[in-house]
C-alpha cells in the first residue's frame, strides 16, 4: 500500500508573501492544492456549486458564474444565508483537497502543500501534518498590501480584523518563513523541506 504523502499547511495573513511561498514549493516540484483557486473552479461553470447557489440566491449567479460581490452583500444583510453557503461549499472543497491527496499518494510524492489564508481560522490545519506560516513585520506587511494599489488603508484594516494575528499564528507554526528577503525565504523554503523528508526518513 503506498504511502500518504506529508501534508504541509501553509498560511499567511494578507501581505506577508504566502502565495510566492507556494509558487517556491511549486518550483521545487512540490505540489500545491489552492484553496482559493478551489473555490474559484467551484463558482464558474455548471458545478453542483453555482447550481446549488444559483437555487438559493438566484441573483447572485449570472452565466453560471457567482458574482462574489453579490453574494457578499447578502450575506452582510442575512447572515444565515453564510450558513447554507459553508453547506454547500464546504463538501466540495474537502473532496478536492481528499483527491489532491489522493492523487499525490498515487504519484508516490513524498510532500504536498495545502495552501489556505484562513487554514487556522477555518481549523483545517486537522488534515494537516504540520503548519508552515509565511511573516513579516507589520510595517512591511502594510506598505506592500498599499503599493498594490488595489485597497485603502480602512479596507486592510477590516480584512486584518477578520484574520487570525500573525503572532497567534507564529505560535501555532511548526515551521515559519520569514519574507525579508527572496533569497532568505528561499533558503527557508529549502530547509523546511530538508527537515521535512529527514523526519519522514527517520
Amino acid at each position: 500500500m503506498k504511502q500518504r504523502p506529508y501534508i504541509l499547511g501553509l498560511t499567511g495573513s494578507i501581505g506577508m508573501g504566502k502565495s510566492t511561498t507556494a509558487e517556491r514549493f511549486a518550483d521545487r516540484g512540490i505540489p500545491v492544492w489552492d484553496a482559493d483557486a478551489t473555490v474559484h473552479q467551484l463558482y464558474s461553470g455548471d458545478t453542483p456549486a453555482v447550481r446549488q447557489i444559483a437555487e438559493m440566491l438566484p441573483e447572485a449567479v449570472e452565466n453560471k458564474t457567482v458574482n462574489r460581490d453579490t453574494l457578499k452583500a447578502a450575506i452582510a444583510k442575512d447572515q444565515s444565508i453564510l450558513k447554507k453557503l459553508e453547506q454547500i461549499v464546504q463538501p466540495l472543497i474537502a473532496q478536492s483537497r481528499a483527491d489532491f491527496v489522493a492523487e499525490a499518494r498515487d504519484n508516490d510524492v513524498d510532500i504536498v502543500i495545502i495552501d489556505h489564508p484562513l487554514l487556522l481560522e477555518s481549523s483545517s490545519e486537522r488534515y494537516c501534518d504540520g503548519v508552515l506560516v509565511v511573516t513579516i513585520d507589520a510595517a512591511e506587511q502594510r506598505r506592500r498590501v498599499l503599493e498594490r494599489g488595489t485597497m485603502d488603508e480602512k479596507t486592510l484594516e477590516i480584512i486584518l480584523a477578520k484574520q487570525m494575528p500573525d503572532a497567534e499564528k507564529r505560535k501555532r507554526a511548526d515551521f515559519i518563513v520569514e519574507t525579508t528577503t527572496p533569497e532568505a525565504a528561499e533558503r527557508q523554503v529549502d530547509a523546511v523541506i530538508a527537515k521535512i523528508k529527514d523526519s519522514c526518513n527517520a
